[in-house]
């Protein structure tokens, strides 16, 4: 080693510092730098991850966001439904009611114009029967049997004759139901012998109604189910007209 020019004692004592130097080195700058970088890549692989699982988060979210959105959307799309419906369904039980009052209404009047009215006729009925035998009596210019004259006019309005309707005679009938028009409203007693009558042809189990028609000017019409049976005053004048054609 000397023939080279180094210094054995020298060289060992270099090389001893540079171990020293070394260990140094290792143990105060390379493990806390090792240990640094290894955090520092624990700390960028966990930030990394992090980073995923927030992405992954955000994306569920976004997901979850949309579905509660689109639920949210969907309930509500059903109460505007669900509200629009029963607005139209009460709409519609507010109209039916009012135009069931309505006809309600037009109905009792209907049926008060008909019974004022048929007060009224059936007030009129013996000054009509006064007024035609008056007028009887001063076209012969003869007193006439006002009884008999009086007679002859309710047999006119009402259409029975002996305790019979005429109309009935020698017909049969069947059905449930018959309604009777009359020129001018019958009296008690009349709607009871004409309701007997027609009872005694279809059975007591039948119903009878009446109703006024002037336009008749006298007599009865039966009905019973498509069955007319025509003895008003202007059913007898039509078919004198056309027996006269």
């Amino acid at each position: 080693m000397e023939k080279l020019g180094i210094n054995l004692g020298f060289f060992l004592f270099q090389v001893f510092n540079f171990t020293i130097l070394t260990l140094l080195m290792y143990a105060l700058a390379y493990k806390p730098i090792v240990r640094m970088l290894e955090n520092r890549k624990n700390k960028i692989a966990q930030g990394l991850e992090d980073a995923r699982i927030a992405a992954e988060a955000r994306a569920n979210a976004e997901k979850e966001a949309k579905a509660i959105l689109a639920e949210a959307q969907n309930n509500a799309a059903q109460k505007v439904r669900e509200a629009t419906e029963r607005a139209d369904s009460a709409a519609k039980e507010i109209i039916a009611q009012a135009e069931a009052q309505a006809n309600k209404i037009r109905e009792e009047a209907r049926l008060e114009a008909a019974q004022e009215r048929d007060r009224i006729l059936l007030e009129l009925r013996g000054q009509i029967a006064s007024l035609a035998i008056a007028a009887a009596q001063k076209l012969i210019g003869e007193a006439l049997d006002e009884k008999r004259q009086h007679a002859l006019l309710e047999e006119f309005f009402s259409g029975v004759k002996s305790g019979k309707v005429v109309v009935l005679e020698n017909v049969e009938l069947s059905g449930d139901s018959a309604e009777v028009i009359s020129a001018l409203p019958l009296l008690p007693q009349e709607q009871e012998t004409v309701k007997r009558d027609i009872l005694s042809k279809m059975g007591e189990q039948a119903t009878v109604s009446f109703r006024v028609d002037p336009s008749i000017m006298g007599g009865l019409i039966v009905k019973v189910g498509d069955k007319i049976l025509d003895g008003s005053v202007v059913g007898q004048l039509e078919n004198l007209r056309q027996s006269l054609q």
